[in-house]
């Protein structure tokens, strides 16, 4: 059985759909995220001894026909290596005994059987999704299934594990869903799924367990065709090879919905009565040093020129340090959804293993960006992965970034971080207004942000800041404070983004429940793919929002005091100036877009 993880067609015509960004689209500087929450997974499910394949599609901008090629293209030579290893060799020409070519012909009945019921590609597909990107994914799982009907499709991330009713529901090629964090999950569900396919065709498979086939009998005659046994449901079942295999592999099928009703961790349909059913959720993994180094698996499996993130020098690779976050932020997804509230950590060794790795395998890597929600909450651990760093001498062989809260760092540890080779800070600031910072449970201050800024510029850290409009409480009055806000604090890049509310937020029952999100999921995305504002607040249009977030980019960028900025900062570092470049090449479409 293999297990093919796929990160689906969406938007090719348009650019790189980035499914994994915590706003999924096809972003204006052109970013596309690794697939980190499924490399993950998929590492972890090959480390378990399962035949795994991986296909990023929006990285190679493949469109279905292209992605569905690329699939049977795998499975394809997974069927012919198959094949192969199954032929019977003769030796010197002689037979095969007589007791073999009973077990082979009795074999082969429970093959035909099998293959009745449909194609026989043994495969378990694993779908990331987006809300986005959601109608797309339906379609691209039905595809998978229309073509490899005896296959399992099951979707995972952060729409899904929110909607799963209504994902399973909608979607008819869609056998079940992975919640929340599904990395053992999906491997737990693969053991499940590849036992019944070894159930479904196998002579060693006993099924005179199952009440409701087999009652009583001697299984030798049973398959012979012998048996004068008693057995239940005779009107199903008669005493020949084939209808025995039948008789397997209903068994097997009866197994499969006994053993999927105790995975923890899973939404699915019910494989006999096709009804919905819900597992309790699975616990979080506390042990993240068992799962293996992303850069591994990117190694093998991807193509790290494929990723572009505007903030970072390019090529980088992103990981994972940590996962939850033990902020509020009633915005924040992945915390709310997938990953819960508590920050769950590798060890400083585990992650500067991660460091030297890719020194060693990946030569022309620049940067590695942290990615975790908020990397400095734990600032002693911070310290420690710092020292490390230096020691190890990887402070000098690479550049990295990370996330970091305005309310978790203090100068002494940005000056460190520094020295440990990290380039630029990312904070989420939101807000020039207080009471909005409040509203959304931000748990920061405008006095906090403009000392961090302030401790930023003499650590000698660049800053890439995040602000947000849409929120409870804002007006056209408040946006305007968050650029003047923005303005002066001149940080080396800015982003603005209009509030889009995910399910599974807060912000997302604030806005629904108030009648504010005025658009499907669909709707998330404009149809180039870039964002869209999906809100329209009593004084407030999505419009005015998305026309303020236009503005501000271009009020921000096109300052004569900012190019003369990045023109020196580029001049003082070649490499920060082709990385500006490389965005701007993507990111001027519209910026002078009227």
């Amino acid at each position: 059985m293999k297990v093919v993880f796929i990160n689906p067609p969406f938007k090719w015509e348009y650019g790189k759909f980035s499914r994994e960004s915590r706003s999924p689209a096809v972003a204006k500087s052109g970013v596309l995220y690794y697939p980190l929450w499924l490399i993950y997974a998929a590492a972890y499910t090959e480390k378990k001894g399962f035949d795994v394949s991986f296909l990023d599609a929006p990285a190679k901008t493949m469109d279905f026909e292209q992605s569905l090629e690329a699939v049977e293209k795998v499975l394809s030579t997974d069927a012919t290596e198959k094949d192969e290893s199954n032929v019977s060799i003769q030796e010197n020409g002689e037979e095969a005994n007589k007791e073999d070519s009973k077990k082979i012909c009795t074999e082969n009945s429970r093959e035909i059987s099998y293959k009745q019921q449909g194609n026989t590609v043994e495969c378990l597909f694993v779908l990331d999704t987006s809300t986005p990107s959601i109608d797309g994914d339906g379609a691209f799982a039905q595809k998978l299934k229309d073509k490899y009907p005896n296959s399992f499709v099951y979707m995972v991330g952060t729409h899904p594990t929110s909607t799963a009713d209504e994902t399973l529901r909608n979607y008819p090629g869609v056998d079940g869903i992975a919640r929340k964090e599904y990395d053992f999950t999906i491997a737990k569900l693969a053991e499940i799924i590849q036992e019944y396919y070894k159930n479904a065709k196998s002579v060693d498979f006993d099924i005179s367990s199952d009440k409701d086939i087999v009652k009583k009998g001697n299984r030798d005659d049973i398959q012979s065709g012998n048996d004068n046994s008693e057995i239940v449901n005779t009107d199903n079942v008669n005493n020949t090879d084939e209808n025995v295999a039948d008789a397997v592999y209903e068994s097997s099928r009866r197994k499969l919905t006994k053993d999927l009703a105790a995975l923890r961790g899973i939404s699915y349909k019910d494989v006999l009565t096709g009804e919905i059913k819900h597992n309790a959720d699975a616990d979080y993994i506390t042990d993240l040093d068992e799962i293996p180094l992303a850069a591994e698996f990117i190694k093998k499996h991807l193509d790290y020129k494929n990723y572009f993130f505007a903030a970072a020098e390019y090529p980088e690779i992103q990981i994972f340090t940590g996962r939850g976050c033990p902020c509020r932020c009633n915005f924040c997804v992945y915390p709310q959804t997938m990953h819960g509230h508590k920050y769950r950590l590798r060890s400083p060794q585990n992650v500067v293993s991660e460091f030297l790795y890719i020194a060693e395998n990946f030569p022309e890597v620049k940067e590695i960006v942290i990615e975790d929600d908020t990397f400095t909450i734990d600032k002693k651990r911070v310290s420690e992965i710092c020292n490390l760093l230096i020691d190890s001498g990887m402070s000098k062989r690479f550049k990295w970034l990370c996330n970091a809260r305005v309310n978790t760092l203090d100068l002494e540890t940005m000056k460190l971080m520094k020295k440990a080779g990290c380039r630029l800070v990312i904070p989420g600031i939101e807000s020039g207004t207080q009471e909005i910072l409040d509203n959304i449970k931000k748990g920061t201050t405008i006095e906090q942000v403009k000392e961090y800024i302030k401790n930023t510029k003499k650590a000698g850290l660049l800053v890439h800041a995040c602000y947000m409009v849409g929120n409870q409480g804002e007006t056209k009055e408040t946006m305007q404070k968050t650029l003047d806000l923005a303005l002066e604090l001149n940080t080396d890049t800015a982003q603005f983004f209009p509030l889009i509310p995910y399910p599974g937020t807060e912000a997302y029952g604030w806005a629904k429940s108030n009648g504010y999100i005025k658009a499907g999921y669909s709707e998330y995305c404009r149809e180039d793919g870039t964002h869209n504002s999906v809100l329209d607040l009593p004084n407030l249009s999505g419009e005015d929002m998305v026309k303020f977030c236009n503005d501000a980019r271009k009020k921000y960028y096109l300052r004569p005091r900012y190019i003369l900025h990045r023109l020196w900062t580029g001049l003082k570092d070649p490499n920060d100036l082709k990385r500006s470049l490389k965005a701007f090449g993507k990111f001027k479409n519209y910026l002078f877009k009227k």
